[in-house]
């Protein structure tokens, strides 16, 4: 039996996030917490309830993932000077050199995951996840505003 791609794009994430935690146990970051700080890195500023919906997590899972971090030191919580009931999400310093440490971390387990694949083969594989992923998003933006 042949299996769907939405099965094995999951069960792939899935394999992915826990190869990545064991290889990340001794930071105290999990694959979540690394996704919400990459997110972070690309929407610095960016007020909790839509990194929230960015990550696919409940606010209040977010909000205890940033009292976590903030007490690590990696992420801060800055007022918002237009709604005095928001914060804004930063990385620190301390983060910025945290995601230098884990990318390689990052990078040799994507080199794992596609041993055996040419370069070719790979941007193939990339492309073509992103083209599912845009797929997704758009029905989805068009669900949400029917």
């Amino acid at each position: 039996m042949s299996e769907t791609i939405g099965y094995l794009l999951n069960d792939s994430a899935r394999l992915f996030r826990r190869a990545f935690n064991a290889r990340t146990r001794d930071t105290g970051i999990t694959a979540l917490q690394w996704r919400m700080i990459t997110y972070l890195k690309r929407h610095e500023g960016i007020r909790q309830g839509p990194l929230a919906e960015l990550i696919e997590v409940e606010p209040i899972t977010l909000s205890r993932m940033v009292d976590r971090l903030a007490e690590a030191g990696l992420v801060e919580r800055r007022a918002d000077p237009t709604d005095r009931r928001a914060w804004r999400l930063y990385l620190t310093a301390r983060a910025g050199d945290m995601l230098g440490a884990m990318r390689p971390i990052a990078e040799k387990l994507t080199e794992e995951a596609t041993e055996g694949l040419s370069a070719a083969e790979v941007d193939q594989l990339v492309a073509l996840v992103e083209k599912v992923r845009a797929n997704l998003s758009r029905r989805e933006c068009l669900k949400e505003t029917a």
